[in-house]
């Protein structure tokens, strides 16, 4: 779907609000989906042109939960929400909820974007930290590699003498 500037949005309004055309023949003639030209039509008598305006919100964990919850006290859907609240794309609410369904509260609080920075990833102890000499860690470790050692010889012993014993020795002509 192709980006449309203010102006092009303004002009689609005002060509609906003018009564000549409908919204199916308005969002035909443009290229979109007639349910996105009625978003842009709830959202422009509702909040004027600021409501194109754009805007890259962290939403916090309470105004989440006082959209959601205004949601399940009005019987609003997530399009109505958005329209009221100003929030760009219906599907972020949607999401909301899903997240807050199958979540709960926590699922809502606001996470840090983009990629770590790479002294996050080294603190995060990606190496094993060696126990140290002495402590009862490293004495476990060190009778374990100790008994998988000696079950390691015992087995090549049992090996080399059932090859000792075998009486399937081929002679060469």
């Amino acid at each position: 779907m192709p980006k449309f500037s203010l102006d092009e949005k303004l002009k689609a309004i005002h060509r609906y609000q003018n009564g000549a055309e409908g919204i199916r023949s308005i969002a035909e003639s443009i290229g979109i989906n007639y349910e996105v030209l009625r978003m842009w039509i709830k959202q422009y008598e509702y909040h004027g042109e600021n409501a194109f305006q754009k805007s890259y919100t962290a939403y916090s964990m309470t105004y989440k939960l006082d959209v959601l919850n205004f949601m399940n006290d009005n019987g609003t859907s997530p399009n109505e929400a958005a329209v009221i609240f100003n929030i760009s794309s219906p599907g972020i609410i949607r999401e909301w909820r899903s997240l807050f369904n199958e979540h709960g509260i926590d699922a809502l609080k606001p996470r840090k974007k983009g990629r770590r920075s790479m002294t996050d990833k080294d603190n995060k102890g990606t190496k094993k930290q060696e126990p140290t000499e002495g402590s009862v860690e490293a004495l476990r470790a060190e009778v374990e590699r100790l008994r998988m050692e000696n079950a390691y010889l015992k087995k090549l012993n049992a090996l080399v003498q059932n090859k000792e014993k075998s009486p399937n020795k081929t002679k060469r002509k």
